[in-house]
């Protein structure tokens, strides 16, 4: 597992030259016409699913925002070693392995946490990136400009994203659609370019819509409510039972839905000159198109306790954050619907794969080859997912089983060599605890590089990725209950759920805490 190169001894029917990933985050899979959904228009999405193959059990991995792009690019759940944080000493990104291979690598993203603390070496080894300034927590502007007054924000406060709106003057201004307009470009520009030089290459557009502030020029955010008056709320609570507990009304729920179908809907429609741009270039003849997301994002969706729930606020993974789309559009491919169980870190592999490229550490993920070349129906039987310090999950066909502590939420390790993470822009100051005299020099599995192992004990201050008010042991089942609704955990069942459980975690080599913990030594 520590290196491995892809050779399967099958063949698809045309092998891709290029890739292309379009990760659009916080992407709720049921607001997507593709899969079922009617509430927002989604005409680009659901135009590049009918020339996809749609896979309807593609599920999270780590959580959130990095940690899924670590699943990503480095294809190794991380989550269970460490919460947000780089690239560490003993991996790389795919990007590197592609650059040795040869392969132009492009990065195009207005993801601000691609250029903080918390997101060091992700963007470095890219033959060249474009960043798009101005989304969320990009600290673009010292000032604001003095046309922008403000929008409600459920106790938010100032934040980076109030200097910089002011200083979006059209629609063309607004940082998704100046990503992905270059996006088209360069599909129009660069890559012809590189065919004629017979040049690979890999394109990773990392567009940070519909993630919050679910902000739009005006005929968007009037598009799903146009009886609303005064300053949209385009800041979603990150709250559980929010209208019981009075953060919002019922009036303020349909409208935060309605600002999250604006945004939706307004990256669809630029998402289109994409699509554009790969059809005017041919790019669907030699090129693997792979449409992905690292979360969904909690809009007034309901716990297993009946409560609603908004953003991403300390829960289990429920199915509407962990049960993500994809869509590949893959040469010689006919368009399909597949439900083989796959995860973030198959993107991974996949690419790998294509570009024939060595994976020197340990990964977590599987080629989708297989499945996408009929040659195999599924490439995995089962799955981890959650944030780390809280509760682990496994996914499989059958079932949705969360296992949170049993007890008190210790014994913790922390294992990193970078000890950065993603910073809270109105607390500059509050920083991760730092490794002290109880840390010792341990190895990650598969390699040989030294890393810092953090212990937490009782009554010491954790990273706050660990917090919750309730740690929840629950489980679904899939098949008789696709909603997940009926929490199953007294079933008979649920044994044999934990005892899958135990054994991926040793599959994977996870730390001993992780056991302690969770009571499944």
């Amino acid at each position: 597992m520590a290196r491995r190169s892809f050779d399967w001894g099958y063949s698809v029917k045309t092998t891709p030259k290029n890739v292309v990933v379009l990760l659009l985050d916080s992407l709720n899979r049921h607001e997507m016409g593709a899969y079922g959904g009617t509430n927002f228009d989604t005409p680009n999405l659901d135009r590049l699913a009918a020339r996809s193959v749609r896979f309807t059990n593609h599920h999270t991995g780590s959580l959130p925002c990095i940690p899924a792009r670590h699943d990503i690019l480095v294809g190794a759940w991380d989550f269970l070693w460490k919460p947000w944080g780089s690239i560490e000493l003993w991996e790389e990104p795919i990007t590197a392995s592609l650059r040795r291979a040869g392969v132009v690598t492009q990065l195009i993203t207005d993801h601000p946490h691609l250029f903080e603390v918390g997101g060091e070496n992700y963007h470095t080894d890219f033959t060249a990136w474009d960043y798009q300034r101005g989304h969320e927590s990009d600290a673009w502007k010292t000032r604001p400009d003095d046309s922008w007054l403000g929008a409600p924000s459920f106790g938010r406060g100032h934040t980076h994203y109030d200097n910089s709106r002011g200083y979006f003057r059209s629609e063309e201004d607004f940082p998704g659609p100046k990503t992905m307009a270059a996006t088209a470009r360069w599909l129009t520009e660069d890559a012809p370019v590189h065919r004629a030089k017979d040049e690979r290459f890999f394109l990773f557009v990392d567009e940070f819509d519909p993630h919050e502030p679910f902000d739009t020029p005006e005929d968007w955010a009037m598009r799903y409510d146009d009886s609303w008056e005064g300053p949209h709320l385009m800041w979603p609570p990150y709250a559980v039972d929010a209208i019981k507990e009075g953060v919002m009304t019922e009036r303020d729920a349909r409208q935060v839905r309605a600002q999250y179908g604006g945004k939706l809907s307004m990256i669809d429609h630029w998402l289109g000159k994409v699509l554009d741009a790969l059809d005017v270039t041919n790019g669907w003849d030699d090129t693997a198109v792979i449409l992905c997301t690292d979360h969904g994002h909690y809009l007034g969706d309901l716990d297993v306790y009946g409560r609603d729930v908004w953003g991403k606020p300390g829960l289990p993974v429920y199915k509407p954050l962990g049960h993500i789309p994809m869509l590949v559009s893959w040469p010689g491919i006919a368009p399909s619907t597949n439900d083989a169980l796959t995860t973030s870190t198959d993107i991974h592999a996949t690419i790998a794969e294509i570009f024939g490229t060595t994976i020197k550490h340990t990964a977590h993920g599987k080629s989708l080859v297989p499945v996408l070349s009929e040659e195999a129906t599924s490439v995995r039987d089962w799955l981890l997912t959650g944030v780390w310090g809280r509760e682990v999950q496994l996914v499989t066909n059958e079932w949705r089983y969360t296992r949170g502590p049993q007890g008190k939420n210790m014994p913790q390790t922390m294992w990193s060599n970078r000890w950065s993470t993603m910073p809270i822009g109105s607390m500059p100051d509050f920083k991760m605890p730092m490794p002290d005299n109880r840390a010792v020099l341990d190895f990650m599995p598969g390699s040989t590089v030294p890393v810092i192992r953090q212990p937490f004990r009782e009554g010491d201050m954790l990273p706050f990725w660990a917090y919750a008010k309730k740690y929840e042991t629950i489980m679904f089942n899939r098949a008789e209950d696709p909603d997940e609704t009926v929490n199953r955990i007294d079933d008979s069942i649920a044994k044999e759920a934990e005892e899958l459980l135990r054994v991926a975690l040793h599959s994977v080599d996870a730390p001993s805490e992780q056991f302690e913990r969770l009571a499944l030594n």
